[in-house]
């Protein structure tokens, strides 16, 4: 029961994020938009740090692995791993008319929606696996660390669902629809939590590899899309202080509590 309110948890910030559509008018602040985009990096870079990699490390180490080869093997494949999807699945991207991924007859709503989808993959992910660390016990991860993850990706799903759900407001979809599709992107969450928990029950010893593996996916998702898009235009700076917030929180949270 626990593991599973703890694999909710980030789909409820996306759910509560994408809900702002109802109670918000016209198009997103634009520097609020950048804020929330800078904040939403520098938690998942946080989180791909001290939740993800440095346990990786540890838990080599405790498996008479040198610390450096799961690590950099995990997190190179994850980043290879969106790189393909995002070559594969078709979607586009907020304030482009230029679809991505293998041609396909989908209206734009969908496309968006696919864009959002296939980068909260990585963020199910990476509470699966920390919990599957959890629940094998004797790999230094804690159920306490697991729920510090999810909560502090919640905190960054929502405004990650308001950015979702606004855009396609603005867009002259209902407020309604808006708001469905929003949540529709956080159901990966919670699913590829729950085959990522299977899959690591299954193969202990390729653990350090599954931690990397989803912080190599989570910073191609920062790189390639959060921050360029919450630098982009003017305010830059903006963007620039809600990394240092997001990263500041995620880690006081991992550190103080995890």
């Amino acid at each position: 029961m626990q593991a599973f309110l703890i694999l909710m948890i980030p789909f409820l910030g996306t759910s509560l994020g994408s809900a702002m559509v109802f109670f918000m008018r016209g198009k997103m602040n634009a520097k609020v938009e950048k804020l929330l985009l800078g904040f939403a990096s520098g938690v998942m870079i946080a989180a791909s740090v001290w939740s993800l990699l440095i346990p990786a490390i540890e838990l080599s180490k405790e498996q008479d692995i040198a610390g450096w080869i799961p690590a950099a093997a995990g997190f190179l494949l994850g980043i290879a791993f969106l790189l393909l999807l995002d070559s594969l699945i078709p979607h586009l991207h907020k304030g482009s008319d230029t679809p991505e991924g293998m041609p396909a007859k989908l209206s734009r709503t969908t496309m968006l929606v696919f864009a959002v989808t296939l980068h909260n993959l990585p963020e199910g992910m990476a509470v699966g696996v920390t919990l599957a660390g959890a629940l094998l016990g004797n790999t230094g991860i804690t159920l306490a660390g697991a729920f510090i993850l999810s909560v502090g990706i919640a905190i960054q799903n929502f405004p990650e669902g308001a950015i979702i759900s606004m855009p396609l407001r603005s867009e002259g979809t209902s407020r309604r629809r808006a708001f469905t599709y929003g949540v529709l992107s956080g159901i990966v969450e919670p699913l590829g939590g729950a085959l990522t928990i299977l899959l690591a029950e299954c193969i202990t010893r390729i653990l350090p590899y599954m931690l990397a593996f989803a912080a190599g996916a989570m910073i191609y998702v920062v790189v390639e899309e959060l921050i360029p898009e919450s630098q982009n235009g003017k305010h830059s700076n903006i963007g620039t202080i809600g990394v240092a917030l997001g990263f500041t929180l995620m880690m006081v949270l991992d550190v103080a509590l995890g």
